[in-house]
């Protein structure tokens, strides 16, 4: 498994000082190599037949794992866009939109690879209600079957990746070691219309991702 952001697993300071606990002994946790290639190879198999894709998702991918090995949770709602997701998908305020949070996690530890919020025009995608029903998920193929699912093919991804120290919720929820940076990653999709048609805010935790950006360039 190719090298975590920070340092390998077998690097990580497995003492963690915490106020008013002392000393906590960690356990190695799994890396997450996060590469860019991910969204040509969702792409390949949106189209796919259901059963090639059942058999593997991203997080799959990312980590390495098998599916047992994995603990998933999704939940949705509705909420009316605010000023930010209006501008960013084009609408206007107010729209309502289907907020999907995500919860990953191998199923012997305790936190999840990431914080994941992913937002849909719901009048975009309600043509095929199986779209607003949570308990469809996991999705076979994930957001770019569901979006094919509508007629809405994917053009290009935009991905935008900042840095910040973690907020007292977003400690608890990683298990971040002290010290632990985040890495905030939002990431829209066009469809070759060029409507923004998907918008996720991935929060990942700093001491166990590595993103890998491979950049094909033009032969002369």
């Amino acid at each position: 498994m190719p090298r975590a952001y920070g340092g390998n697993e077998n690097e990580e300071d497995p003492l963690d000082q915490r106020h008013g606990r002392g000393t906590v002994v960690r356990h190695p946790r799994t890396p997450v190599v996060r590469d860019n290639r991910r969204h040509q190879w969702e792409k390949d198999r949106a189209r796919a037949p259901l059963t090639e894709r059942a058999g593997t998702g991203a997080t799959e991918r990312d980590t390495g794992l098998e599916s047992q090995a994995l603990v998933f949770h999704a939940a949705y709602r509705e909420i009316k866009a605010p000023r930010d997701l209006a501008d960013a998908f084009g609408v206007q305020d107010g729209t309502v939109l289907v907020e999907r949070t995500y919860r990953t996690r191998r199923a012997s530890e305790s936190a999840p690879f990431g914080l994941v919020t992913s937002y849909l025009v719901r009048d975009m995608i309600a043509a095929n209600p199986d779209l607003l029903d949570e308990s469809r998920e996991p999705w076979p193929g994930g957001t770019q079957n569901q979006l094919h699912t509508v007629g809405i093919e994917v053009d290009r991804i935009e991905e935008r990746v900042t840095a910040r120290p973690p907020t007292p919720d977003e400690v608890r929820e990683l298990d971040l070691p002290a010290g632990t940076p985040v890495i905030l990653l939002r990431k829209t999709s066009y469809d070759i219309d060029d409507r923004v048609v998907n918008i996720s805010d991935v929060t990942l935790p700093g001491d166990r991702t590595e993103l890998l950006f491979t950049t094909r360039l033009e032969r002369w």
